[in-house]
């Protein structure tokens, strides 16, 4: 496999290439077409990704009912199709870039970050898993299933373990051969990605639908309801009665909100690979922060226990909700169930916006620069945020309409009402807080005495007595800086090199506990959700104003984004508190 041809500055010999660097606003001399042909490129696999994108949309989208007569092995088909192509062309990148020396010439300190990429593996395990408990689920009653049912979770296994190498030692290059090719192959792996959230969002919902239907109705009306017009899977209609079928069932379908994150995150990390197709970086303008993550180090430590007391209060309130909710059918339990659950939102959204909005005037005072060079993960990541951000703020306007134009209010109604109001606050403010700080510069008060501190400490102990008995009684400098041509370090000065370290900017200390306390509160948001807790199903207000039908769909097509901006509000909170 030859190493290709190259595009723009790729082209060109090696000295001309550090000529740009050196020269940063010197136009290119390659001619303007292979410009003109790197953004046809671009185009090309935008418009693969489209149209991939709205056959698997139609595909997932008619699998869901009945009276069409598309079935849930179609849909698998074309998923196992795509995923193996896909695998293909990952093996067929590594291979390539890996005999090509001048393949990757540089990379993006930005793309992939380690908390990134370790979510990422995170999630890409319990896929694993999810994927052993559908073959398990399938080989169950083989007999009288299409064997596309057990293929799919096995060739899915393969994709997610193979992607997530590919993306683990590959999400930071920027590729400069078979430019094309990678482009489309890119975006090939992005629209698979995005294909299979569909499908999984897809079967979550239905699995839900009926497991509410079969809970409010008998056997022989959930069963005529089905031929009736909802799509039942192709598994139900064969009979799983033994207590490991029900294990392997009841387990994937918990599983599912970690194989929904893992296809958006890996579809961010591929978006932001396919921007650093053949681009060079000026490492003169790109500065590379080497970044240590403290967790237990300079902070007061009330960020974090603020956050484990909410995250703890969570998960106690999701367990008492799915047992008075999902496992009783007392309307009286329902409204208990109800009530906490908005009582502790309306209490932790209130916090969180309070907290953003002393992070923001915190940042009025920060005296650190703004980051404007290009970056694209930090664009993708804003871009992210404010898109997610919509699917909550229409679930919450959408609530707001249908509670004030209904009557009778009562408590619940107030409450939801509130918890509607502080939801579009929350993710507004929270929002303008992550953005500011995905901006700032990291802080440079920590290198500005390294020069200082590496000769000190060769030549002193740290105790600032020792440094003390070392320093003539004249008070002169401790070394002649003439024969060096260094320059003089005072003895005060030097005391002060020895203990700046020691001190943190209020501050950034301030930042650190705000971004830690968000962190901790966005995942219990995202838990609750994830795994059942879904007022929006069991509150009545909305359903009687929009109907049985139109709710639903609402709220189906919504909530996955809300869910993702919860998860994806963790990494950025994450970013941010490192670079504090």
């Amino acid at each position: 496999m030859g190493c290709g041809h190259k595009d723009d500055k790729a082209s060109l010999p090696s000295s001309q290439i550090v000529s740009f660097s050196h020269q940063p606003h010197q136009p290119p001399s390659t001619p303007a077409s292979k410009e003109v042909w790197k953004k046809g490129g671009r185009m090309f696999s935008i418009l693969l990704a489209v149209h991939l994108a709205l056959l698997a949309c139609t595909l997932v989208s008619s699998g869901a009912f009945e009276k069409i007569a598309v079935h849930d092995y179609d849909v698998f088909f074309l998923l196992t199709v795509m995923m193996l192509i896909v695998i293909i062309w990952i093996i067929f990148y590594l291979a390539g870039t890996s005999r090509c020396p001048d393949a990757i010439l540089c990379k993006d300190s930005h793309a992939g970050p380690i908390w990134l990429r370790g979510g990422l593996i995170l999630f890409a395990i319990f896929s694993l898993v999810m994927d052993v408990f559908k073959i398990g689920y399938y080989s169950s009653f083989y007999s009288c299933l299409s064997a596309i049912k057990i293929i799919y979770p096995i060739v899915q296994a393969i994709f997610v373990v193979v992607q997530t190498y590919f993306l683990w030692i590959s999400a930071k290059d920027c590729v400069h051969v078979h430019l094309n090719v990678t482009r489309c192959g890119l975006m090939l792996t992005l629209t698979t990605n995005l294909a299979v959230w569909m499908s999984a969002v897809t079967d979550e919902s239905v699995h839900k639908a009926h497991s509410k239907l079969k809970k409010n109705v008998t056997e022989e009306i959930f069963r005529w309801l089905l031929k009736a017009g909802m799509r039942s899977s192709s598994a139900e209609e064969c009979n799983c009665n033994s207590q490991i079928c029900q294990i392997f069932k009841n387990g994937y379908f918990w599983l599912y909100p970690f194989n929904i994150e893992y296809s958006l995150f890996a579809s961010a990390m591929v978006y932001v690979m396919w921007k650093n197709v053949g681009r060079f970086i000026d490492h003169h303008s790109h500065h590379i922060h080497h970044l240590k993550f403290r967790l237990f180090r300079r902070t007061f430590f009330v960020g974090i226990v603020l956050g484990l007391i909410i995250l703890v209060s969570g998960l106690g309130v999701l367990i008492l909700y799915e047992v008075q909710v999902n496992s009783s059918t007392e309307s009286s339990k329902k409204s208990q169930a109800l009530t906490m659950y908005y009582i502790f939102n309306i209490v932790c959204l209130g916090l969180m916006s309070l907290v953003c909005i002393g992070g923001s005037v915190i940042y009025r005072f920060d005296k650190r620069d703004m980051d404007r060079h290009k970056n694209p993960t930090r664009t993708l990541d804003v871009a992210l945020l404010m898109g997610a951000a919509l699917g909550q703020y229409a679930i919450s306007y959408y609530s707001i309409v249908a509670i004030v134009a209904s009557t009778p209010r009562d408590a619940i109604s107030a409450l939801n009402l509130t918890y509607a109001l502080l939801m579009i606050a929350q993710h507004t403010f929270q929002n303008i807080f992550i953005i500011e700080g995905l901006h700032r510069q990291p802080p440079k008060e920590d290198h500005k005495h390294d020069s200082h501190q590496k000769d000190l400490y060769g030549l002193t102990f740290v105790n600032i007595n020792a440094v003390s008995l070392r320093v003539p009684d004249s008070g002169s400098t401790l070394a002649p800086s003439t024969a060096s041509g260094t320059e003089a370090i005072h003895p005060s000065d030097l005391v002060r090199s020895l203990t700046a370290p020691k001190k943190m900017n209020w501050r950034r200390k301030f930042l650190r506990e705000i971004s830690m306390f968000l962190l901790l509160s966005n995942i219990i948001l995202w838990i609750m959700p994830a795994f059942g807790a879904r007022p929006q199903f069991d509150n009545d207000t909305e359903l009687n104003f929009y109907g049985d039908s139109m709710w639903p769909a609402i709220v189906d097509i919504c909530l996955p984004f809300g869910i993702f901006y919860r998860m994806h509000a963790v990494a950025s909170l994450l970013e941010v508190y490192i670079m504090s």
